[in-house]
């Protein structure tokens, strides 16, 4: 045979085996969590965890209330939440996304930020956007490794 059809034989087989294993792909939603018809809470497939951005939303009063550091505290509280629902945490994180109102507020964002890692912390992008949902000033969305 030839080296071009031993190529062809090896790619169906590995194509062939990678549609009969599909992804499962399995909605994570907190305990208290109103549903969405816009989006799910995280997603998990192949053992990582997607969740949507975080605000700053507290979970008794449903407002987005204080300045860049209380918000900052209080989104990545939510993202704790989100991910401790799907069987991780924020040590497991491995990419996480920040989006600032403000690019002003980058370094207050920061000093609360740091306190919720404990080793190295994951890849991260910071940018500012031009308005967040609520009036908030930070948003944070993150994918983790299941545990």
């Amino acid at each position: 045979m030839r080296k071009t059809g031993w190529f062809f034989i090896i790619a169906a087989t590995l194509f062939s085996a990678g549609v009969s294993q599909a992804a499962q792909r399995n909605v994570i939603t907190p305990e208290g969590a109103k549903p969405s018809k816009l989006f799910s809470p995280a997603i998990e497939a192949n053992g990582l965890i997607f969740t949507s951005g975080q605000l700053a939303l507290d979970p008794a009063s449903g407002k987005i209330e204080g300045d860049i550091e209380a918000q900052t505290r209080q989104a990545m509280k939510n993202l704790q939440t989100v991910l401790a629902a799907g069987g991780s945490s924020l040590d497991h994180l491995v990419k996480i996304n920040i989006y600032l109102k403000n690019i002003d507020d980058y370094a207050k964002m920061n000093q609360v930020y740091v306190t919720f890692f404990n080793g190295a912390p994951p890849a991260r992008t910071a940018l500012q956007v031009g308005n967040i949902p609520m009036d908030g000033l930070i948003e944070i969305e993150g994918i983790a490794v299941k545990r």
